[in-house]
């Protein structure tokens, strides 16, 4: 082992980023059936939220809101809706000026219009009311109105409140129907006295819940399909967003995207245009065609000799080297497998810049393609190492249980090796587009970072190969002594897999300082 293997091999200790971060041993406490989750060698502390979390925290900054403020729960709703539900925020506007915050969310102390009821005409006759919004007529009683005093009759309300609904989360912020001349906002109060639609009130009140996590600055849904779970995350949390959600995906809680440790979000999303772009395929059609002299459709040639036709309808045939029609030549220019005029052509350097955009095309494309390959086949590597976990906890553990004659619980070291294999994938997958990005013109760096990948490769596959083959015998035959060693074995290519990965993982987040 040389002196930099060596030192990738043992300087890990207890600053160790990649073991604390991958190995899982967060600190796990119920807080008020929330789950903390402390990483301590990357400083990251986040909470995970369930539905009835998010709830309660809504509830509590309602009832802050209320109890400070003296105003009533639907206020304390429409003034948290309007400032984000930052109730440091709303403290300072309301004392600051709190009539100018009442006109502006729309918590009127006076309404704006006086509703006088008519006195009935007969001795048990009533008075009807017309709606200002269909024009028919009502009883008092069946009109409705939100603090400004304007009335209208329940249906149009109804109709009003369920078309916000249907429309998104604006409703959440809705005004009385007579805006923009009437600021007065539309409470909870209104949809649950008014909205009859089961459904419709559903979506009202998944609204209000998702407001509190999408207005928030410190909280994100977590992107898997399917999940409903928010993680909240402290602030001053450092360099890495990498966080784990109780559906076991980790992502990147920056910007949302795969954890993506060591690559920074900047690169990750260049990476990830550059993947989905056009741009790769612009490239491989300048470095493998050339255009035909007549029509400009690219045209590829995969074998064969220099005689091109263009397809219909163009049909222009013409010499693949130097463009010229075809016509011209024969075997006085070179024959079918070779052209005079071409060569003659190169000699002077009529067609060097030519050349030179198709070479530097295709070079860029081989680069690209050399680093996208290897990402993609470490992402479906580890994709396979999940499906191979899942099957070695549904059925495989507790059958080597049985076999070997150990509980559960002793064979966790066969589970840690998997995660350990999952983690350290991922982690290979994403140098990969870290080295695309690594400037060419920097050797050293460039030289050290392909030495610490190679070795980093070459310890994973060591113990994926080791992990996935030689555990297969103890599947089917008892053998303790054997069974010792593949433990004992197994835990010496984990602990060294976890310490090279670390001290990987410090090394191109200090960007390869050590070069220098």
């Amino acid at each position: 082992m040389d002196s930099d293997d060596a030192y990738y091999m043992e300087s890990g200790g207890e600053d160790n980023i990649y073991s604390d971060d991958y190995n899982e041993r967060y600190v796990e406490e119920s807080v008020d059936k929330a789950t903390m989750i402390s990483t301590h060698g990357s400083q990251i502390n986040y909470v995970v939220l369930k539905e009835e979390d998010i709830r309660r925290h809504q509830k509590d900054d309602i009832g802050r809101v209320t109890s400070v403020l003296c105003i009533s729960e639907v206020e304390a709703s429409v003034l948290l809706l309007h400032y984000h539900w930052s109730v440091s925020k709303i403290n300072d506007e309301w004392f600051a000026d709190e009539e100018r915050v009442r006109k502006t969310v729309g918590i009127l102390e006076e309404p704006v219009v006086v509703n006088v009821v008519p006195k009935p005409r007969g001795k048990f006759k009533q008075r009807r009311v017309t709606c200002g919004i269909c024009f028919d007529s009502f009883l008092p009683k069946d009109f409705a109105s939100v603090a400004c005093g304007h009335r209208f009759c329940s249906t149009c309300w109804t109709r009003y409140i369920s078309i916000a609904i249907n429309n998104g989360p604006g409703c959440l912020l809705l005004k009385c129907p007579a805006y923009p001349s009437c600021p007065a906002a539309v409470g909870r109060d209104m949809v649950e006295k008014l909205v009859s639609d089961q459904e419709d009130k559903d979506k009202y009140d998944r609204y209000f819940l998702r407001s509190y996590v999408e207005d928030n600055r410190t909280m994100k849904w977590c992107p898997a399909p399917g999940c409903e779970l928010a993680v909240d995350i402290s602030a001053g949390s450092g360099d890495s967003y990498d966080v784990s959600c109780l559906c076991l995906h980790r992502f990147c809680w920056n910007c949302t995207e795969d954890a993506h440790r060591p690559v920074d979000c900047e690169t990750v999303s260049q990476w990830i245009r550059k993947n989905s772009a056009e741009s790769e395929n612009t490239n491989w059609i300048l470095a493998n065609s050339k255009a035909c002299p007549k029509c400009k459709r690219p045209i590829e040639k995969n074998h064969g000799c220099m005689h091109m036709t263009c397809t219909p309808p163009c049909r222009h045939q013409f010499c693949w080297l130097c463009l010229g029609a075809w016509k011209d030549h024969g075997e006085s220019s070179g024959g079918n497998y070779a052209c005079n005029r071409y060569a003659a052509g190169k000699l002077k350097g009529l067609f060097d810049e030519a050349e030179r955009k198709r070479e530097m095309a295709k070079n860029s494309l081989e680069r690209y393609t050399h680093h996208y390959e290897r990402w993609e086949g470490n992402r479906k590597s580890r994709q396979k190492a999940m499906e191979d976990l899942q099957n070695l906890k549904s059925e495989k553990l507790k059958k080597l249980s049985e076999i070997q004659g150990e509980p559960e619980t002793q064979l966790v070291f066969i589970t840690d090796a998997w995660l350990q294999i999952i983690e350290c994938r991922r982690v290979l997958q994403w140098t990969y587009a870290y080295g695309y990005y690594l400037p060419e013109s920097d050797h050293d760096k460039r030289e050290f970072f392909e030495f610490l990948q190679g070795k980093a490769e070459s310890y994973l596959e060591m113990l994926h190969n080791y992990v996935e083959m030689e555990s297969e015998v103890f599947y089917t035959a008892q053998g303790p002594e054997g069974f010792m060693h593949f433990r004992s074995r197994l835990a010496d290519l984990i602990r060294t897999t976890k310490t090279y990965f670390g001290n990987l993982v410090k090394a191109l987040e200090n960007g390869l300082a050590a070069v220098e």
